[in-house]
């Protein structure tokens, strides 16, 4: 799976749109199948009634919030070995790839265990009732034997796309997801008739409910963990991660002390749009439940257009990072022109699509008509804004990969906090303004936030970034 060669992107032997579909389509796929193994993952869960969603849920955002830790750890990651790549610096990627795996030994192991000791306590503190309180430790216990192992494919897979092979983490993410949906599929159920195509058989099942999806995605994220390391440590892999010798196991101080550099500022970005996002949430959650039903379905809709944007927003970070290491940073600006030129083609026509289907997109999800009717008029506020939230996700993703994380940070938090949030609780909690209104104020806080990263983008910093770190 992964590439035996290194795969430098910046020696000139592609044309530029088809190097960023290359690097672009594998991320497309994965997000597709994972949005839509969600779906479905969500369909059979419910089928056990709402306390089984909520058990599920209700831990959610405080396990995200430590998963953010790693993810932050990936972003410095991507951008070092890209960097390095481009350089030619075989050695230095070596040793990031053996830091990733230090990364996961003294920091996912610990967060793993830490979320196992507290299975119980973490829905306890979110305000799980006595009615689910049981279910969720248990689902978050069982999830435990496999969380370190989903740790792992994060960090390596931010590795992988550091040098360009952006197919390896499509094929786990695959993978993990498809032992998901067949172990739900036959360990939530008890064994049962199906009938298909008119032909009715006896489907075996363990019938374990919420424990059974719970083993499921635990078997699932360790089979994909496995992989990963296994193509890590495999030694037709160019940057293959050996232990051999002495100290392979201590971390380089410098090496370290560099990857938290850039890590940090995406970690604190992490915590202050997850910190905005329970701030809203809580907001939003004073206009009743039509209001709160309106705002999950017009966000799931909304996440379709999400897909595309993530692609281009993790090419562009991986060019930008090896078109830096190799010292053409005309290179990366041609990178950026066109993905921006491709990106913008293709957010026209989800622009298109959201707007014009906003009815029965949201129709997919629930009968009830007056739900339907207001997340369809907030779906189609944020079809407007597909374009210019594309073009900040690419800038942000450019800045990231040129290492300059700080920026992102500063603009994210900013805005996030001086008009989203502020302006939810202004609008909502003290004018009593609706959902719609709430809207509005999330399309000028992308507008703002597309400046102000436009702004650092024309400065030019970001191009001697890296050579300061």
């Amino acid at each position: 799976m992964a590439s035996k060669k290194p795969l430098n992107i910046t020696d000139g032997s592609r044309s530029v749109p088809m190097t960023i579909i290359l690097l672009a389509w594998p991320v497309f796929i994965e997000q597709v199948f994972s949005t839509l193994v969600s779906f479905a993952d969500t369909a059979m869960v419910g089928a056990l009634g709402k306390e089984a969603t909520a058990s599920i849920s209700i831990s959610n955002a405080p396990i995200f919030l430590l998963n953010g830790i790693i993810m932050a750890l990936g972003v410095g990651l991507t951008t070092m070995v890209a960097h390095a790549v481009g350089a030619k610096d075989h050695d230095r990627v070596r040793h990031l790839m053996r830091h990733a795996f230090l990364a996961i030994l003294y920091i996912g192991v610990p967060i793993s265990i830490l979320v196992a000791s507290l299975s119980r306590m973490i829905p306890l503190w979110m305000g799980a009732g006595p009615d689910i309180l049981d279910m969720a430790a248990r689902y978050n216990l069982i999830v435990s034997a496999g969380r370190v192992f989903m740790l792992v494919s994060m960090v390596l897979n931010s590795a992988f796309r550091g040098y360009g092979d952006t197919k390896t983490p499509m094929i786990l993410n695959i993978i993990m997801n498809v032992i998901n949906v067949v172990g739900n599929f036959m360990l939530i159920n008890k064994t049962r008739p199906i009938t298909v195509l008119g032909l009715t058989f006896i489907m075996p099942g363990a019938g374990w409910g919420v424990e059974g999806a719970a083993a499921a995605t635990a078997l699932g994220m360790s089979v994909s963990g496995i992989l990963a390391l296994v193509i890590a440590f495999k030694k037709s892999n160019t940057y293959r991660i050996s232990l051999k010798g002495r100290g392979a196991l201590l971390p380089d101080k410098e090496l370290t002390r560099q990857i938290f550099k850039i890590s940090l500022p995406a970690m604190l970005e992490r915590i202050f749009m997850s910190s905005s996002g329970i701030l809203v949430s809580s907001s939003l959650a004073t206009l009743g439940t039509a209001s709160i039903a309106a705002n999950s379905l017009y966000s799931s809709a909304e996440s379709l257009s999400f897909m595309p944007a993530f692609a281009f927003q993790t090419a562009i970070t991986t060019l930008t990072g090896q078109s830096l290491g190799a010292k053409k940073p005309e290179l990366a600006q041609k990178f950026l022109k066109w993905t921006l030129i491709m990106g913008t083609v293709v957010m026209a026509l989800t622009t298109v699509g959201l707007y014009v289907f906003a009815d029965p997109l949201i129709g997919i999800f629930t009968p009830d008509q007056g739900v339907i009717a207001l997340a369809a008029k907030c779906l189609r506020i944020m079809a407007v804004i597909q374009i210019p939230q594309m073009i900040a996700w690419t800038l942000g993703g450019m800045l990231r990969g040129a290492g300059d994380t700080k920026s992102g940070f500063y603009i994210t938090a900013a805005t996030n906090w001086g008009i989203r949030t502020l302006f939810a609780i202004l609008l909502v909690r003290v004018l009593h303004m609706d959902l719609v209104a709430y809207c509005y104020v999330i399309d000028v806080e992308i507008m703002v936030r597309l400046l102000l990263m436009y702004l650092r983008y024309k400065s030019g910093k970001w191009k001697t970034i890296m050579d300061k770190k």
